[in-house]
């Protein structure tokens, strides 16, 4: 019995001290996404590993609190505005949704600069989008299923501690 509660100090440290370095590879991978391989899918779903692997380990109520369901809402909704806006706005300046020369031209920049910015916004939108709705997802099958007792989705009393 010893041994199984050794075992789990040291997931929940190996854990606690991973999720931040996890979160800080997912910005990695987002912001140097155009220039090598990542982008806005990859550092979404890397970022979605972080909550997840810490509500697995430390339980639902601990994952609920690093990252509320509203906030998990809130990030895809805001990732699917800012991919619509960046398409909306080069339906305004290029007559074509997602051209990002109309980006360009309706700030008076070289077509490369808009296009640059345009792939930056639709990145940053799918980062939002794909970490939130994964949240989201993995909350949805957190549901505690009938006929499950209590004590199986309670985390152990003894080292439930979320931050």
């Amino acid at each position: 019995m010893m041994d199984n509660d050794v075992r789990h100090l040291i997931l929940r440290v190996s854990v606690k001290m991973l999720t931040p370095l996890i979160v800080l590879f997912a910005i990695y991978v987002q912001t140097h996404g155009e220039y090598g391989p990542g982008g806005g899918f990859q550092a979404g779903v890397i970022l979605a590993a972080a909550v997840i692997v810490y509500g697995l380990v430390f339980g639902p109520s601990a994952a609920v609190r690093l990252a509320p369901p509203i906030a998990a809402a809130a990030l895809a909704a805001l990732g699917v505005t800012i991919y619509a806006l960046t398409g909306v706005v080069g339906l305004i300046g290029a007559d074509s949704f997602l051209d990002h020369n109309g980006i360009a031209s309706l700030l008076q920049l070289q077509p490369s600069t808009g296009q640059h910015i345009g792939i930056v916004m639709v990145e940053w939108g799918v980062f939002f989008t794909v970490a939130g709705s994964l949240v989201a997802i993995f909350y949805a099958f957190m549901v505690q299923p009938v006929g499950i007792p209590d004590e199986v989705f309670e985390p152990d009393e003894s080292g439930d501690s979320a931050a």
